[in-house]
């Protein structure tokens, strides 16, 4: 019998699958730049971890302590961690034990939240009369901030905060138009650190409440199995169809990361496995990578577990978090349909069928070994959907999580104690995962303090509706593009806080609503992970597949296309926000969808057949028509994709007639004689 050339010996199977894996932890572990420790300091770091999560569930039943008090035990265990695994040097310093730089960070970072904690009412009783160790306190706890940014997040986000805080500093010494009375390093330092609008304003408040919680769920779901779960159902849905491995690598890999988020980390955790089954269907490289990556992205939008920022938008809007995770369904399933279709369409251009039936995971086998893990999804969704605080659903989808798996060992009767192991690395995991949002949090709240301080957001927001002369079609590509800049060197959250604070008050004076321009600065501050030059995420999948870099993150620009065009569509027709009544909506989503289709056919340029030049330009001018709201332009569009279609199907018909024609027979005799 012919072996199958898609189907390697088995010896080369499991090769291929040792060399991705570990080029997979080498891409992994030059991104999160860690400490690896081993033996008691391991098991010490184990157990700070292990008790922050701890404490964190116990805070989201109980609420023992006031605002500032609980936050600054939230920095106290992040800190901790954060100078404990992340050296001050990556080149420089041990990666196997702390420096003493590192031991004397910790220490005073720690010494300093216990001080707040235990002093924390009288602080706030003299707000504003700080006596000389308020302001040594509070200076140094600002140092310590901006160093825990840059040991975590890169130097962007704290020279961003410097800045901010030299303009809070020298306001007299500005142009006019910026300029303003100026403050003094103690009063600046120590309304920064010993209130709650600086250091301990929101952005580490979401922190404290939310996102650490959502952080440890996510990491005990891929503990239980969970990813396993979505990975196999994705696969025995779709991966028997055209282009199947890559269309089930876009949908495992966004649902997958909802519960990582990180880009980069789930590009890297479920590449392992979908970038090389790409590759051996017939995808090049450079596009298996970019379609883990673009997919790994659209976690962070994608409800009911959107990433940190979204819930630092449900604070700034002073609305339930489970409408913004409504608002947000649309544009984040059209997102993921552009995406889908794309792959789809890439497929039919290479002649890519799906892998056989005999080695995809059967659906009913799925489903009997993983329904348990959809038991606490659906929890939490209740819980939001009822108006519970994120942070009550999320406790009780949590203890549900644990609950289920430990009946779930006994009724297959497995050990107990491996399943309270995987559930302790689970806490561990979910606790280390929150340092590096932690670290940004608590940068970004010196930069909205500053902007507080000094009234700039306002100014700023002046500035832009005189720079775009009031007109929201210049406003948007502005924001859009200061979105993407920033997004190059700082993380979503840091990035979604700062433009927020600065440019969403000028988007809603220009009559934009508030949900839909928070949304339209969180959009494009997840893109700039598949953005070049700075695409990490895009750069992560190159990694695994072994590609070009820069051809990688053009096929994830490409790929994630959609999330740069959804926005405008939801700013100009908020009945994709589910804004307005359902006669509204409705036609809104059919001809959105409709446009994402074409959209994806034309940056793919292929839909039944590969496209012409003029084709593509058709079906790009079609996509955009339907994307506009409005009869006129949707007929319009509707119209030109008839035409585009019927153009396709007689080329399709007329290629399949001369392929079924038979040879002549003088041509078959030539052609042996020739031979």
């Amino acid at each position: 019998m012919k072996e199958d050339p898609l189907v390697p010996a088995a010896g080369a199977a499991e090769e291929t699958e040792e060399v991705v894996a570990a080029r997979a932890r080498e891409v992994l572990e030059e991104f999160e730049r860690k400490r690896s420790y081993r033996g008691l300091p391991a098991l010490l770091i184990s157990i700070v971890a292990v008790t922050t999560s701890c404490y964190h569930l116990a805070y989201a039943y109980l609420h023992p302590f006031f605002a500032l008090d609980h936050r600054v035990l939230h920095w106290l265990f992040m800190s901790v961690m954060l100078f404990a695994l992340f050296p001050f040097s990556k080149k420089r310093s041990p990666l196997t034990r702390m420096s003493l730089i590192d031991g004397a960070l910790l220490i005073v970072s720690a010494a300093i939240c216990v001080w707040i904690f235990i002093h924390s009412t009288s602080i706030l009783k003299r707000a504003g009369a700080f006596g000389t160790v308020d302001v040594v306190m509070g200076t140094a706890m600002v140092l310590i901030v901006l160093e825990a940014a840059r040991r975590t997040v890169g130097r962007a986000v704290p020279l961003i905060a410097v800045a901010f805080i030299g303009y809070a500093l020298f306001g007299p010494y500005l142009p006019d138009i910026l300029a303003h009375k100026g403050y003094s390093i103690q009063r600046l330092f120590t309304y920064l650190s010993l209130s709650t609008d600086g250091i301990f304003g929101v952005p580490i408040g979401v922190s404290a409440n939310f996102i650490l919680l959502f952080i440890l769920y996510g990491a005990l779901l891929r503990k239980t199995g969970a990813g396993q779960f979505f990975t196999d159902v994705a696969f025995a849905l779709t991966g028997w169809t055209r282009g199947g491995p890559a269309k089930a690598a876009v949908v495992s890999s966004t649902f997958f990361g909802m519960i990582s988020g990180s880009s980069v980390a789930n590009t890297v955790t479920t590449g392992t496995f979908t970038i090389p089954l790409m590759k051996r269907t017939g995808y090049p490289p450079h596009f298996a990578a970019g379609v883990e990556a673009a997919s790994s992205t659209m976690g962070q939008i994608m409800p009911p577990i959107m990433g940190a920022a979204a819930f630092i938008m449900a604070e700034f809007l002073s609305v339930p978090y489970y409408k913004v995770c409504i608002a947000a369904a649309i544009p984040a399933t059209l997102a993921f349909f552009s995406t889908f279709m794309q792959v789809h369409f890439r497929a039919v251009a290479l002649g890519i069928s799906g892998l056989p039936r005999s080695e995809l995971p059967k659906i009913g086998r799925a489903f009997a070994d993983g329904w348990h893990h959809l038991f606490s999804i659906f929890l939490l969704i209740a819980f939001l959907m009822q108006d519970f605080s994120p942070e009550r659903a999320v406790f009780w989808a949590i203890m549900a999580t644990i609950a289920t798996s430990f009946i779930m060992s006994l009724i297959r009767r497995e050990s107990l104690t491996d399943t309270g192991k995987l559930v302790i690395e689970g806490f561990k995991e979910g606790a280390i995962g929150a340092v590096e949002v932690a670290a940004a949090c608590a940068a970004a709240g010196i930069i909205i303090g500053s902007i507080t301080m000094t009234g700039l957001g306002i100014k700023f927001s002046s500035l832009i509706v005189d720079a775009a002369m009031g007109k929201l079609y210049l406003a948007l590509p502005f924001t859009m593009i200061a979105c993407l800049f920033l997004g190059m060197g700082v993380p979503t959250t840091a990035q979604y806080v700062i433009i927020s604070a600065l440019v969403a008050p000028a988007l809603v004076q220009m009559g934009v609503l508030p949900m839909a321009a928070h949304l339209f600065i969180l959009y494009f501050g997840t893109r700039a992970d598949i953005t070049p030059p700075v695409a990490l995420a895009a750069y992560a999948g190159a990694g695994i597949a072994h590609s070009d870099p820069w051809k990688t993150g053009l096929s994830a620009f490409q790929l994630g296309i959609a999330g740069f065009i959804i926005p405008f569509m939801f700013v100009y027709a908020p009945e994709l926000l589910f804004f307005g009544s359902i006669t509204k909506i409705i036609p809104a989503l059919l001809t959105a969808t409709f446009g994402v289709v074409c959209l994806a056919a034309a940056v793919q340029r292929c839909l039944l057949v590969k496209t012409t030049w003029y084709e593509t330009g058709l079906l790009l001018v079609t996509s955009l028509l339907l994307i506009k709201p409005g009869i006129h332009s949707d007929l319009i569009g509707s119209a030109l994709f008839l035409c585009v279609f019927l153009l396709q199907w007689f080329r399709r018909r007329r290629a399949a007639t001369a392929a079924d024609q038979p040879i002549p027979a003088g041509k078959r005799a030539g052609g042996d004689e020739g031979r």
